[in-house]
């Protein structure tokens, strides 16, 4: 396990993590964006569905998650474990981590399929990184997998 110690004073670093959004972040909204010129219509967090996917395409059936590697424990680059109040943020991450996998099966339970797509494939990548995320997102739109996950 890697960790990182803190360069601000916990003031400074609480009111910065506040800051961070939930819906509509630059990954979602490239993965949107994307989605859209191609022609896929979607709706967007709906809050009837277990977890309230970032991207739902009724016609698919499916629903897609644009999951931030460090809010959702994806152990890949952009994830290292805070120095800080360690026990606060190992509990955070991992009730996250045991939500995602209830509303995944919630899911596929009523019959939807579901695709998590992690920051790490999308942030700070190259057009060609991003259209291949892009093109296999596409393949499991439009195939019958119930379950995938795109990651670096």
């Amino acid at each position: 396990m890697e960790y990182v110690s803190d360069i601000v004073d916990p003031k400074t670093r609480s009111r910065m993590m506040a800051n961070i959004k939930g819906k509509n972040t630059k990954p979602e909204m490239a993965i949107r964006s994307a989605l859209h010129r191609m022609g896929y219509r979607f709706r967007l967090h709906r809050k009837d569905l277990p977890g309230k996917p970032d991207i739902v395409l009724p016609k698919h059936r499916a629903v897609l998650f644009v999951n931030g590697c460090f809010w959702h424990g994806h152990f890949c680059s952009l994830f290292k474990w805070p120095k800080t109040r360690e026990e606060f943020w190992r509990e955070k991450i991992l009730s996250n981590k045991k939500r995602d996998q209830q509303n995944i099966r919630l899911l596929t339970d009523k019959g939807w399929r579901v695709c998590i797509v992690w920051e790490c494939s999308i942030r700070k990548r190259t057009t060609e990184d991003v259209h291949e995320v892009i093109e296999s997102l596409t393949k499991w739109i439009e195939g019958s997998k119930s379950i995938k996950e795109i990651t670096l």
